[in-house]
């Protein structure tokens, strides 16, 4: 068996689990997960507190200009087992979570500045290999020469109930009509946007999980691993 250390990039579109199964994949094989959705959000979580964003405006420039305050970090939480989300030292892992973290995300991340220095914070990330990186453009652009790629997705409807239960089971007081539209935005805007748009790269495998348990998907994932890093 190789023993060398792989990276492993993991996109697809919201709600399809693949922060879950990353994180499973990583403690599998002792490799370190990185949620880069979560770095995303952390900086919507910024820009929402700061006032540089709600329902009315976006403060494109403001936000930009404080880039470089922004300090995004990981602490492994040793109790739930897996690394939660630090910004400037505070531990926003619940509050980045939410629904209206949800409906601002997307836009943010449109930000080429933005994607541009988190794109090299990922990319530092994984100078070592052994990595599970998620999110959008991962297998596209933070890492194009990743040993395995994949591709995740299911029905909108589908993904927008799995995220509706998890709101409903943290306390939220949301609607599922109200995360369907959600989920359907995030969609379009995540596959329009000018820079990195989500798509399947050319030597990714996609995984249709709409019909996937958690078992079932960390299984087919895993065999997928096991046969790059078994060659």
């Amino acid at each position: 068996m190789n023993q060398e250390k792989i990276i492993i990039a993991i996109d697809g579109f919201s709600s399809t689990g693949k922060s879950t199964v990353a994180k499973q994949i990583a403690k599998h094989l002792g490799y370190i997960y990185i949620d880069s959705g979560a770095m995303y959000r952390a900086v919507t979580f910024f820009a929402m507190t700061q006032g540089f964003i709600d329902n009315e405006k976006f403060n494109i420039e403001g936000l930009i200009s404080k880039l470089k305050s922004i300090d995004i970090g990981f602490k492994f939480n040793e109790d739930l087992g897996f690394a939660e989300v630090y910004l400037n030292g505070e531990n926003i892992e619940n509050q980045i979570r939410t629904l209206e973290v949800s409906n601002f995300v997307s836009i943010v991340s449109a930000i080429p500045e933005l994607r541009q220095q988190l794109v090299l914070q990922q990319q530092k990330m994984g100078i070592k290999k052994g990595v599970v990186m998620d999110g959008r453009d991962i297998g596209t652009v933070v890492f194009p020469d990743a040993e395995l790629k994949l591709f995740m997705t299911a029905s909108a409807d589908t993904r927008a109930l799995r995220r509706f239960q998890e709101l409903k089971s943290k306390g939220e007081n949301v609607l599922y009509e109200d995360v369907l539209k959600n989920v359907q935005e995030r969609d379009y805007l995540d596959s329009t946007r000018a820079d990195s748009p989500l798509f399947k790269a050319d030597d990714a495998i996609e995984i249709d999980n709409s019909n996937m348990s958690m078992e079932e998907q960390f299984e087919t994932i895993l065999k997928l691993v096991m046969a790059v890093l078994n060659k």
